[in-house]
């Protein structure tokens, strides 16, 4: 028993001298290396993934032209839906005349809801598939759409001239849109 004592006493003083030397001259254990290298190859492994991800989402799609129409189809449908929603709920009387508080309140309410819900939905129905110059019209139109719901909830009035811009923008877009879905 006392020989394999003296055997291990023997082997950790031989350790601990190799490790006091290794930090002493400053070199690396090959754990360290081995650590090193994983890390490397991990964040090599990342900047891979992160491309791939990157060239596959920025990859141009060639839609067909029956795709292509059937987008443009169900985004111009969306227009009228929205236009429609709009047309009714911004143009309603007050019921019970200009004296009804609540009624104008609840009038206004239901325009705001018009303005901000249209202009969600019609955000949600620009098909990858829709024409580029119908696309980009529908999503300037729906932005303004929701810029004016939200600006009437926050207060501003159509004779606020920042909203009377806004205002302007969304019929010019909404003409250019009626062109583009002719």
């Amino acid at each position: 028993m006392a020989e394999d004592e003296k055997t291990e006493d023997k082997t950790t003083t031989l350790s601990k001298a190799a490790k006091d030397t290794d930090e002493a001259s400053g070199s690396m254990s090959v754990t360290q290396i081995i650590a090193i290298a994983a890390v490397v190859i991990g964040l090599i492994a990342i900047a891979v993934g992160g491309y791939a991800l990157y060239a596959v989402k920025n990859q141009d799609k060639k839609y067909t032209e029956a795709e292509q129409d059937t987008a443009k189809i169900a985004l111009c449908d969306a227009m009228k839906t929205v236009s429609k929603g709009i047309a009714i709920n911004t143009n309603l009387a007050v019921p019970g005349g200009p004296d009804d508080t609540t009624g104008a309140l609840a009038v206004a309410a239901n325009a705001r809801l018009a303005l901000i819900t249209g202009g969600q939905y019609l955000l949600n129905r620009i098909d990858p598939a829709a024409p580029a110059d119908l696309a980009t019209a529908a999503r300037k139109y729906a932005n303004t759409l929701l810029d004016i719901g939200a600006a009437a909830t926050a207060g501003s009035q159509t004779d606020d001239p920042q909203q009377k811009v806004r205002l302007d923008d969304a019929g010019a877009d909404s003409k250019q849109i009626s062109d583009i879905c002719k």
